[in-house]
């Protein structure tokens, strides 16, 4: 997997939004709440997402995944390498991630964003 990879699968998303935040990390948002967080100025090149609580203990058993450095409380975990997940994971678990995010969103911007 590769960078250009994960932000195919993530802009194919409804209104989502990207910028570089912190000089070095590539987010992906939707309604300005990140889903998704890529570290560019690491090799090999790790990425952070929300899981639901009850994935949380399981996805870190696996190797190379571990609590996310800040907000580990929310569920969120980090993926030393994007190449532990093949693109099917990484699909799955960007979309439930976003749809995570995405319905803790006030009712007013879901209506905005069209993600009602």
């Amino acid at each position: 997997m590769q960078i250009e990879d994960l932000r195919r699968i993530c802009t194919a998303l409804p209104s989502v939004t990207e910028d570089i935040k912190w000089e070095h990390d590539l987010c992906f948002c939707i309604g300005a709440k990140m889903f998704l967080v890529a570290g560019l100025n690491s090799t090999p090149t790790s990425a952070s997402f929300k899981v639901p609580d009850e994935e949380f203990e399981e996805i870190l058993a696996r190797e190379g995944f571990m609590p996310a450095q800040y907000v580990a409380r929310h569920k969120w975990v980090t993926v030393d390498d994007l190449n532990r997940m093949r693109k099917a994971e990484w699909k799955h678990y960007i979309q439930q991630s976003y749809h995570l995010v995405s319905a803790k969103l006030p009712k007013k911007m879901k209506k905005e964003l069209g993600i009602e």
